[in-house]
This record gives C-alpha cells, structure tokens and sequence, in this order.
C-alpha cells in the first residue's frame, strides 16, 4: 500500500526534492506551499491525483484546520516532513521585535502547528517525524542568533517528542544540514550590522557572501538523508548532513565538553584556590 506524506515547503529546495523523491517511490504527497503557481507545477509533473497541492501559509490562524482536513481526506499520514522555515540574519540587538516574531512564528510556532495537526493520524500508523534543523541548532555565529535559537527550539522540543512518544512507536528524527545551493540564502532576510557589530557580523556576511561555489553542498544529499532516514526501523535523533555540519558540530561539542570539565567545581574550586590571607 503507497504511503502518505505531508511534506512543508515543498515548492522549493530541501522540500521540493524530498517531494519528488516520494513521489517517484509511488507516495502520496501532501505538498504544503505558499505559492500556487509551484504547487501546481509539482503536480502536473507527477501521476494524476498523487499530488495533493495545500497552498498555504503555516503560520496563518486556520493553518491547523486546514492541514488536519488535508490529513483525513488522505485516509490517514505515514511521513511528516517538517521542513517550512524563515532565515534571518543580523546582530541580536539590531533585530527589531517584529523581526523576532516573524522568525519564531515560521521557524518554532508554525512547526508546531503542523505537529498539532498531523500527529494523531502519524501515531495511528506509527509514522515517521522529520524536523528540519540547521548545523546551527546546535551552535550560533555573529549574526545567526535569532535563526539558532529558532532551531534551537526545534532540536529541544523535537527531542522530548521523540521522548513522548517512543511508546507509540512514532519515530522522531532532526535533520542538521550544513551549507548547500539551495534557495535559501536568496530567500533570507539579512539585517546589515551598523558600525559597532562591523567587525563580527559585518566581517561574517562578508566572508559568506564571498565563499566559492564549492563550498556548497548539493542538496541532494540532504533529500537523499530525509528519504533513506524516514525507512530506518532506528532512526537517528539528531542527523547532521555535510561535512561542515559535522565538523562545526563536532567542534562545538567539544568545546563545550571542554568548558564544562573546566569550570565543573566553580565556585568551590576558584575559592579553594584562592591564597589565605
């Protein structure tokens, strides 16, 4: 029996590809996007009704209503690929708060959202949950600290729902891509630092827009990851795809681990250190 999935963003990027991935397996594809005129290209370029075309924004206040509609008109849902997402880029201070809630409503509340809606139909088949994340879910650079902690959010609440429901036999995976050529860079929103935050945030938008393209993975590979994850009996928790995402990560953890043995007997410590007077 063909399987379902609900796959967001899929008019463009890691979706799109998940979405042609499933769909050359014979799946049927919920493919949640915003723009009609994608959504209905994806569909003419599949078997007839193996496409079902959602055009929606996720963070609109129906968005639930019109997801879980979507879900029972389907018969039921084998594969939720969590994968909408807003990039924005600046110096914390400098992100004004509409900037803020706009980066949290796409990226965290959203996300939520579509769990909410596809959840019950996912436990009734012991479906599979993919979240999609970034390498800095698990660590932030000059600039990246509202999308981090964004993703941050995701890689948390992700891992206690994997928690929550390892008795119903949900599976629950997050995928950490690192840099690859998809539309996403394009597509963000970039807050240009002023003169105090020239010298970290400025100095990396700099090196980034100037990377080569070679720096840029082929996305491929990270729909080649979200397609093979989601057969896995014991799926990974977490999934970082690339090389940068594992070195970063690795990096990161590691400094980390570092820190904490260093200041593991603080304040004790320094105060036993401290010469007697």
């Amino acid at each position: 029996m063909p399987s379902t999935w609900l796959i967001t963003g899929a008019t463009s990027g890691f979706g799109r590809l998940v979405a042609e991935r499933a769909l050359a397996d014979g799946a049927h594809v919920i493919a949640v996007g915003r723009s009609r005129d994608r959504l209905a290209d994806l569909s003419d370029r599949a078997p007839r009704g193996q496409v079902t075309p959602v055009a929606l924004d996720i963070t609109a206040p129906d968005a639930q209503d019109v997801l879980a509609a979507a879900v029972q008109a389907a018969g039921g849902l084998d594969v939720l690929v969590n994968n909408a997402g807003y990039g924005l880029f600046g110096a914390v201070e400098q992100i004004d708060a509409d900037e803020a809630r706009a980066v949290f409503d796409t990226n965290v509340l959203a996300n939520l959202t579509v769990l909410r809606a596809t959840l019950p139909a996912l436990r009734a088949a012991r479906g599979r949950v993919v979240q999609t994340s970034s390498l800095v879910g698990q660590l932030a650079w000059a600039s990246s600290g509202l999308y981090a902690a964004s993703k941050g959010a995701v890689e948390l609440f992700s891992e206690a729902l994997a928690h929550e429901l390892a008795p119903t036999g949900v599976k629950v995976t997050v995928i950490e891509p690192g840099t690859f050529a998809t539309d996403f860079a394009a597509n963000l929103r970039v807050v240009a630092p002023n003169d105090v935050y020239a010298p970290t945030v400025g100095k990396f938008l700099t090196d980034f827009s100037e990377l080569p393209p070679e720096a840029f993975g082929d996305p491929v590979a990270v729909a080649d990851a979200i397609t093979a994850v989601t057969a896995l009996e014991e799926p990974p928790l977490r999934l970082a795809v690339g090389a940068d995402a594992v070195e970063h990560i690795r990096a990161s953890l590691r400094s980390r681990l570092a820190e904490l043995d260093r200041w593991e007997s603080f304040p004790e410590g320094a105060r036993a250190a401290q010469p007697a007077l």
